[in-house]
């Protein structure tokens, strides 16, 4: 094999790498606050809700879970404006990964729901707490503090599928290592570079997650 290595031209883009690379990690990160939200909701719905609500987030889930993630992508950019529902490729990705997501860590964040004790709960009830305040405090934070190691490796794993949306031309750095590859052919050289750029961010992403665990949910049992 006589290959020689050129990441002359990779690296002299590096402007644009870095612009791919803060687009991942500004969609990632949206994903992840949103689809938080719509997964505490949908939990708390899937276990204490009426049984019509239950049933749809039920629905929901499955769907979501039993599809691939690039089709999901196709509905969402492709399908829908067919329908008169437009908008651009960024927003688009940021929807079905807000949607993937929810789906995913809804199932997480119920199993930690589900295995706060029921004395905790009834002792909630006994000193008149409200039910949004029992939810918050008594089942909620034990419960994230019960499943964050899942829930944090699910996020990172959004992250990485983020790669995906590029299908769609949104503009992460996927798109961009795509974009350049066509122009410079140094395919194997920008692949190099592109995965470490990622591994980079997932080790970040790790490191920061531990760093919210101890800052808000890293405390005596207790306290």
């Amino acid at each position: 094999m006589n290959y020689t290595f050129q990441f002359d031209a990779v690296f002299a883009a590096w402007p644009l790498l870095l612009k791919g690379t803060w687009n991942t990690i500004e969609l990632s990160m949206m994903a992840m606050f949103f689809g938080l939200i719509v997964a505490v909701v949908c939990a708390w719905g899937k276990t204490g809700g009426p049984r019509p609500l239950r049933w749809i987030i039920n629905a929901y889930i499955e769907l979501i879970r039993n599809t691939p993630f690039l089709v999901q992508l196709y509905f969402f950019f492709f399908a829908l404006p067919a329908l008169g529902l437009r908008w651009s490729a960024h927003t688009a990705a940021l929807v079905a990964m807000v949607i993937n997501l929810g789906a995913y860590a809804t199932e997480i964040i119920r199993a930690g729901i589900e295995s706060i004790p029921r004395g905790q709960i009834e002792a909630g009830l006994a000193l008149n707490l409200k039910a949004h305040k029992i939810f918050r405090h008594v089942i909620l934070k034990p419960a994230l503090r019960t499943v964050y190691p899942a829930l944090t490796s699910q996020f990172i794993l959004l992250m990485l599928s983020s790669a995906v949306v590029s299908a769609i031309s949104a503009d992460d750095l996927t798109s961009v290592a795509a974009n350049l590859q066509s122009q410079t052919f140094r395919s194997f050289e920008i692949y190099i570079v592109v995965t470490v750029i990622y591994l980079a961010l997932a080790l970040a992403f790790s490191a920061l997650f531990r760093v919210i665990y101890q800052r808000t949910l890293d405390y005596p049992a207790g306290r």
